[in-house]
């Protein structure tokens, strides 16, 4: 022990009440930054303002309508849309929607603005004008029309015409989403419950933008509330097990809970939302948060097994425990740190969040916990603890197998390593919710019997004001429309050009040798202006083309689509529209379901970058630390090898690698490397200061630190664990491939480093 160690650990265990008040002052004013903390549910957190994706997207809502979507999908009571029960319901449910707070549009199949010529006039109105006295004739015509109607047909009704949907267009003024979205989709729930109540045996399934943005918000309250008690439980009841006592876990379980107040109280002032994403972070804030008071804690037994007083043995493990504790969590601050690469805001402020955290549980566990150890009786119930004898088992092991050890796990975990290639970067965005959460059920009933959820858009620009009634340009529109449709991946696709075909159709004669565009610019105009002069409000054509009537916008909702999917399909029709129209401007496609796509590629990219940085300042730290340059190296194979076997059976197991993912490799590296550090300091200590062989210093290693190594990794795993799970899967797959690198790395420094260290020493003196 060093004498500015010892003087610090003496200052600490002999002076424990100023240590408490000072941590009661930094508490209470950290503290209040939490009553600052606000959720942010939109879905556009997750893009940087810089994001090209979003940029595009941004550009398409000022162009046209925004497209915050609130759809009801309903199941009639009777299995049919087409009955005069069913269609009152609609029609019902579709009046009152438009109650629902900033809605601006309502589109249903009752409210359908249907056109027929009637001599040299048009006539538009709802293709259900009263559902009360439809006959059965009337019925039958009806589902025809609906049927034939493109507008329809795949979007609000399909052929066997048992589910229907009402669309709700909201605009929400964004001033304050944490309120705005709560309340509209809270309406929502109550107009369906409502409809539900009077019309018994009909279903209905909320999806759309804005249900989206609300279950983002619910999940992140769900794990609040539920992971983070569950987590603190594991925890505290695992070290009062494998430690032997409540007096140990409770000091532990006070450490992390400043921790997290803390952390979350500096996000409060910075700024930070609470988000999907960052409501993690007190759970992983409290799972890092163990490893440094476990060592301490064991540290601080075994010194009062030899018969020391308890201050002597609290000076002890904490001067012993200083540097590499400081040195581990110092390496996980950087890990979490190189979150920063991310394309993905949350992930930059959950990794500050855990950094905050990381930090603020080294200074209160080197401060308070033995501070709170000097006050509370040194009593242990020895006979609960991890024995040591099973530890030494295990030390006693891996030095006499070990060339077995070296090569048979050398061989698996190169064997695992290979088979990383096998993982795919992709995503499917509304895969981010369980299937228990109503969002997902309601949007995979949706995608099975209607349209779907993604939904590409593209601009198309003429140019020139009124020139999307330039025929050349409404032909090579239609064109595109027609492609879209022939791709397998489309379900529906939304076109002003179906309109402008049934509008020339209605004004001659009902003829269907007119169901095609007009020949000339000026009749396509006077066709636009005599049907917009005849819609109702609310009901306009500014969804599809612009104020200046030079561009059009063209929907095509698609199949659930991967991230990989989804790019392809995109970047074939971009190649489309440069081919075959290259007159007419068009920008990229645009889309929720395609910003999430591009955004998990570009995230990986960018991660990759940020784990060299991690991996590279950690080399460093090491060899710095350990003064040893070969030494600090060969510290890096005990944790590059874990976290590569864990992305190989990964992709064993699962194959795809997405957004959540893609953090992993630089959090799993701080982590991990604590036990490492922990086991070469002692085993560095043993060869150096008191002079044991190789063998002798393997077997005083495990016995200082083995059982620590043990409790840390089986809290570290079963806390990430945990967050398996949350019902965010970026969370869930998350802790989960953490939870695996970990107990990967506790194989891996058990009974491979050992093994290794002494092969190397062999050969040196050889």
């Amino acid at each position: 022990m060093r004498p500015d160690s010892t003087r610090y650990a003496r200052f600490i265990v002999r002076h424990p009440g100023w240590v408490l008040l000072f941590w009661v002052v930094v508490t209470l004013s950290a503290g209040m930054g939490v009553r600052l903390l606000e959720f942010n549910n939109n879905h556009r957190a997750f893009f940087s303002p810089d994001n090209p994706q979003l940029l595009a997207f941004n550009a398409l809502e000022n162009t046209f309508n925004k497209n915050d979507t609130l759809n009801f999908v309903v199941q009639p009571a009777d299995g049919a849309v087409f009955s005069r029960a069913s269609l009152g319901m609609l029609a019902d449910l579709t009046q009152k929607a438009w109650q629902i707070p900033y809605s601006s549009r309502v589109d249903s199949l009752t409210n359908f603005q249907f056109t027929e010529g009637v001599g040299d006039d048009l006539v538009v109105r709802d293709l259900v004008a009263d559902p009360d006295v439809i006959g059965p004739a009337a019925l039958k015509r009806l589902r025809e029309t609906a049927l034939a109607e493109p507008t329809l047909e795949g979007a609000l009704i399909r052929e066997r015409g048992d589910v229907t949907a009402v669309n709700v267009v909201v605009q929400l003024p964004r001033k304050d989403e944490a309120h705005e979205v709560p309340q509209v989709v809270e309406a929502a729930r109550k107009l369906a419950a409502e409809i539900e109540r009077d019309y018994p045996g009909t279903r209905i399934h909320l999806t759309g933008l804005v249900v989206m943005d609300q279950a983002f918000a619910e999940a992140s309250r769900h794990d609040i509330l539920t992971l983070i008690p569950a987590s603190f439980a594991v925890m505290i009841l695992l070290i009062a097990v494998l430690l032997g006592g409540a007096t140990g876990a409770l000091g532990c379980a006070l450490v992390i809970a400043l921790a997290i107040i803390i952390a979350m109280g500096l996000a409060g002032y910075i700024g930070y939302p609470v988000s999907s994403a960052t409501s993690a972070a007190p759970v992983i804030i409290l799972t890092v948060a163990i490893a440094n008071c476990v060592h301490i804690l064991d540290a601080y037994r075994q010194a009062l097994q030899t018969g020391v007083d308890q201050e002597t043995a609290l000076i002890d493990a904490l001067g012993t425990n200083l540097r590499p504790i400081f040195f581990a969590s110092l390496t996980t601050v950087i890990g979490f740190l190189t979150f920063n690469f991310s394309e993905v805001p949350p992930f930059r402020q959950l990794g500050n969040l855990v950094a905050f955290g990381d930090f603020a549980s080294y200074m209160l566990a080197v401060s308070l916990f033995p501070a709170l150890l000097a006050l509370l009786p040194a009593r242990f119930a020895t006979g609960r603890q991890l024995p040591v004898a099973w530890v030494m088992a295990l030390a006693e092991f891996a030095i006499k197998r070990r060339l077995w050890l070296l090569r048979g796990l050398g061989v698996l975990l190169l064997g695992l390593i290979a088979c990383i290639p096998r993982n795919q970067l992709n995503d499917v965005f509304v895969n981010y919710f369980d299937e228990s959460t109503p969002f997902r059920q309601a949007t995979d009933f949706t995608t099975r019997h209607l349209s779907g959820v993604y939904h590409f858009y593209y601009t198309l620009d003429s140019g020139q004001e009124g020139g999307i009634h330039a025929p050349a340009f409404l032909a090579a529109a239609d064109a595109f429309v027609a492609w879209l449709r022939q791709q397998p991946e489309v379900k529906h696709v939304a076109s002003y050009t179906d309109t402008v075909k049934r509008l020339n159709r209605n004004l001659h004669a009902e003829d269907p040798a007119y169901y095609r565009l007009p020949d000339s610019r000026e009749l396509a105009a006077q066709y636009q202006l005599l049907y917009e002069m005849s819609l109702p409000y609310g009901l306009d054509l500014n969804s599809q083309i612009d104020v200046n009537k030079s561009a059009l916008k063209i929907s095509a909702a698609m199949e659930t689509l991967s991230s990989q999917a989804a790019i392809a399909f995109n970047t074939r029709a971009e190649a489309w529209l440069r081919a075959q129209a290259p007159d007419i401007a068009s920008g990229t496609g645009s889309g929720t379901a395609l910003m999430f796509s591009h955004l998990g590629v570009r995230n990986i990219k960018t991660m990759l970058m940020g784990s060299a940085l991690a991996l590279a300042l950690i080399s460093f730290l090491l060899v710095f630390m350990l003064r040893a340059p070969g030494l600090g190296l060969l510290s890096l194979v005990p944790n590059l090898l874990p976290l590569g076997a864990g992305f190989g059976l990964w992709a064993l197991a699962v194959g795809q690698v997405g957004l959540s993912l893609s953090v992993v490799a630089s959090m799993s590296l701080g982590i991990i490397i604590d036990d490492t550090v922990h086991f070469l300091v002692k085993y560095q200590r043993a060869r150096r200061r008191k002079g044991l062989n190789p063998e002798d210093a393997i077997r005083y290693a495990f016995r200082v630190n083995g059982r620590a190594m043990l409790v840390t990794s089986i809290t570290l795993v079963l806390g990430f664990l945990v967050l398996a799970f949350s019902a965010f899967e970026l969370n869930a797959g998350m802790g989960l491939l953490t939870a695996l690198v970990i107990g990967l790395a506790l194989l891996v420094d058990l009974l491979f480093l050992s093994p290794l260290l002494l092969t190397l020493e062999e050969r040196a003196h050889a």
